[in-house]
């Protein structure tokens, strides 16, 4: 399958109107996402749809892909085209086309409060890293489509490509596109209890399991029970999905 960089900017999106004037203004952002990357583990990138090319890209995104910063911002969109597999880049320009799509169902203001995310593989020579990547708006052009996105990379709890979730911020309720039905479902969402938050983040902590059980007053068989009803919640198989999978969709 041939696919050209063009092939990520479609008409739906289509930026017009950004001057030289806004581009002076988006230095502060570039500063602000900046210092944010020095903050995070996430690799951390900006999105400038109507260059068709990246804005900035956070230092830590040459250990992903085995280059130099100035090898990935000479490659620009081409790191999607050359370092995804071809399996997963058809999932990419799916989500491209579908999310946007989507995105242009609701009000400029509500726009910026979305999120993207899912999940696909990145190639640094022989190996093949599951990363989950979530893409959020940062400035509308004067037609309301997206100029400028944040995006950020983590390591990805989930086996296989896809799981994508849009959502609204400060919202548990989601959109999950289905790659088989080729349509967006609208999903409750899942809401954690007081215990459930706590053994995340006590188990994020390296606390063992019968130090949890002692601080929340329960027994070692509720944190046990409490985990495997965890496991169920996001689909993974050990505390450490789990806690990434967590981290990623926001839930604690």
């Amino acid at each position: 399958m041939k696919v050209s960089v063009k092939s990520f900017f479609i008409p739906e999106n289509t930026v017009t109107a950004v001057t030289k004037e806004d581009y002076s203004k988006a230095e502060n952002i570039i500063n602000a996402t900046n210092a944010f990357a020095r903050s995070t583990y996430k690799c951390v990138y900006i999105i400038d749809y109507y260059q068709q090319d990246f804005l900035y890209i956070s230092p830590n995104m040459a250990l992903l892909l085995g280059k130099s910063c100035e090898e990935i911002m000479d490659f620009g969109y081409r790191i999607y085209t050359d370092f995804v597999p071809e399996e997963d880049l058809k999932i990419l320009l799916e989500i491209n086309q579908k999310g946007f799509l989507k995105l242009n169902e609701f009000t400029s203001n509500d726009k910026v409060k979305y999120s993207i995310s899912y999940d696909f593989r990145f190639m640094n020579g022989r190996k093949r890293r599951m990363v989950n990547h979530r893409i959020t708006p940062i400035l509308l052009d004067s037609n309301g489509n997206v100029w400028l996105a944040l995006c950020t990379i983590a390591l990805s709890s989930s086996k296989v490509a896809g799981n994508i979730i849009l959502q609204k911020d400060g919202e548990s309720a989601y959109w999950s596109y289905n790659l088989k039905s080729h349509r967006w479902d609208f999903c409750k969402g899942i809401v954690l209890s007081d215990t459930e938050k706590d053994v995340l983040v006590m188990s994020a902590q390296g606390i063992k399991m019968e130090e949890i059980a002692s601080t929340l007053c329960k027994s070692v068989d509720t944190i046990k029970a409490c985990k495997r009803v965890l496991f169920n919640k996001f689909h993974v198989g050990n505390i450490s999905e789990a806690i990434a999978y967590a981290s990623n969709y926001r839930l604690l």
